[in-house]
């Protein structure tokens, strides 16, 4: 068993007081955007978008728009996780280029894969294809957990938010995207309780079963 990953796993806690006198160093939320830029998608294409919101201003406007969670305005960086409303085959087409000049790959050569991907897409409704776009959101939010913890950085996922009045203040809409999930990122105050508390899992035996 690799321990350094149980270690980082183990470490982490959805935070709920942050340090607001604390924040993440350049370098270490470059390699925070520089995990988000590969995390693995369907196709590869990556139907999402990161909305780092810095600004203090629109936190605080942000803030009773989530329920009045503290994380909002006291972590480091909040993250706002969002999806595509829809995909086009024009931004199948950007995807298809960068695979093309990624790769090497003679663009003809990718035109069934294009064709599928459309074909794909066509056949669902906007809410399916708004959902499936949301799903890829979580992977994201999976993958970056995994690597805050590895920077001994906290992040706390946050569903709790009103989403249509996210995508207003943020106008969202207007660029095709829906939020999705929050992320608030930085160091946990001391004062968090929470940090010190056994972590509530259940056995190995009851999680899994082979067959």
């Amino acid at each position: 068993m690799n321990n350094k990953i149980i270690d980082d796993l183990n470490w982490r806690y959805a935070t709920k007081k942050f340090n607001p006198e604390m924040k993440i160093s350049s370098e270490d939320f470059d390699t925070i955007c520089e995990s988000l830029r590969l995390v693995p998608s369907s196709y590869g294409l990556q139907p999402v978008k990161y909305i780092v919101v810095n600004d203090k201003s629109m936190r605080e406007k942000l803030l009773p728009l989530a329920y009045n969670q503290p994380q909002i305005t006291a972590a480091s960086h909040l993250i706002v996780i969002c999806s595509y409303r829809n995909i086009s085959p024009n931004m199948v087409g950007e995807h298809l280029s960068l695979m093309s000049e990624t790769r090497n790959i003679p663009l003809e050569d990718l035109s069934k894969f294009g064709e599928n991907m459309n074909a794909s897409f066509a056949k669902l409704s906007t809410e399916e294809l708004c959902e499936w776009t949301a799903k890829q959101a979580y992977i994201s939010l999976g993958h970056i957990m995994h690597s805050c913890a590895n920077l001994r950085i906290d992040a706390t996922p946050m569903e709790g938010f009103n989403k249509k009045s996210f995508d207003e203040a943020l106008d969202l809409t207007s660029k095709n995207l829906q939020s999705v999930l929050l992320l608030a990122v930085g160091y946990r105050s001391p004062e968090d309780n929470l940090a010190r508390m056994a972590k509530v899992r259940k056995s190995t035996e009851d999680l899994f079963e082979t067959i």
